[in-house]
């Protein structure tokens, strides 16, 4: 019968506890009880120390293949990054929105970003207090298309191109 390294614990921990309500006095049962115990750690402790290499072993050679994945993604990234630019200058030059075909669908996609010119000049109620300074742009958002004006932050309005 294979008894877990949970299991061993826990027997340990009660032989313990009834050492401790019984004011320290060990009886040769609890004595040979934690002998045996100790014989089944050492050998299930030795045991998950093989596993736990083994497993340490298996990080190893992932984190590996991450970083020979992530060198073979870049210029991937950078390809895509490169097409999508060129395609939307030339789109924003011909002053197209959209290409549409039954397979594919290009178009610009709006959102709104806030630039903060300088934090320096946003009232209290603007600035998020961290370790850095930091402009609460949520905040200023929705205060600029409240109409209320922030001094350093403008509301820019971008288009993402997306390809579906």
């Amino acid at each position: 019968m294979k008894v877990a390294l949970y299991q061993i614990e826990q027997e340990y921990l009660n032989i313990v506890q009834s050492i401790i309500d019984a004011g320290g006095e060990i009886t040769e049962e609890q004595e040979t009880a934690l002998s045996i115990s100790k014989e089944q750690l050492q050998n299930k402790g030795v045991c998950y120390g093989f596993i736990v290499k083994e497993l340490e072993g298996n990080i190893d050679l992932i984190d590996l293949e991450i970083k020979r994945l992530n060198a073979l993604k870049k210029p991937l990234v950078n390809s895509i990054d490169r097409l999508k630019n060129n395609l939307s200058n030339a789109m924003q030059m011909f002053e197209v929105t959209e290409l549409k075909t039954p397979l594919l669908k290009i178009n610009f996609r709006k959102s709104e970003s806030v630039e903060v010119t300088d934090i320096d000049l946003l009232d209290v109620d603007f600035v998020k207090t961290t370790i850095t300074k930091a402009a609460d742009k949520l905040a200023i958002k929705e205060a600029i298309k409240a109409d209320i004006p922030v001094r350093g932050a403008m509301l820019l309005t971008n288009y993402n191109l997306q390809i579906k």
